[in-house]
């Protein structure tokens, strides 16, 4: 499995190769040659040999997974890390922070607890036509899940159409209205 920052194999024996750890990437007649420091490791993808060395050796940043485009209309509610504002920053200068605006094409709403998700129907209703909601909240945590956040965005009323890492310590899930509902 092709991971955002890692390569997963799960066969007759595992093997978990962080990007961080490959020293060279090469995809050569189907197969895909990753030099680390225990060796080389070699995996027969086919087609998709290329494709894999293409993302290990320019993995998309944050923004790009996110999908906001330069000059978006952007709202932020709760705290975000300063690397995170600075990639908007750099992206766009229409940013609201602590409340919606009316216009905006992309919603960032940080929930660190269950309680805190009970702010989404509210959020839910200042959403207009194609705009997105990413609720970020905190890794492998058991005071707030990813079944929480899928629950609470639904019950909301919202679909849930993308999972990213955010950073190594949370995780961002996308809801949208339903197109049945706009």
């Amino acid at each position: 499995m092709l991971e955002t920052s890692e390569i997963l194999f799960r066969g007759e024996f595992r093997l978990k190769i962080p990007f961080s750890t490959i020293k060279s990437a090469k995809a050569m007649d189907g197969e895909l040659r990753l030099q680390t420091a225990e060796g080389l490791v070699v995996f027969q993808l086919g087609a998709a040999a290329e494709k894999w060395c293409e993302k290990i050796l320019h993995p998309k940043s944050r923004i790009e997974k996110l999908g906001v485009k330069a000059d978006a209309k952007v709202s932020l509610i709760g705290d975000f890390d300063a690397g995170f504002l600075a990639e908007l920053g750099k992206l766009t200068k229409s940013v609201s922070e602590g409340k919606v605006a009316a216009d905006s094409e992309w919603i960032f709403f940080s929930a660190d607890s269950k309680e805190d998700l009970g702010a989404l129907p509210k959020i839910s209703t200042s959403m207009k036509g194609a705009a997105a909601l990413w609720t970020v909240y905190p890794k492998g945590q058991k005071h707030i899940t990813e079944n929480d956040v899928l629950g609470a965005g639904r019950k909301a009323g919202l679909k849930d159409v993308k999972v990213v890492g955010f950073s190594s310590t949370h995780t961002a899930l996308k809801f949208i209205i339903p197109l049945s509902d706009r």
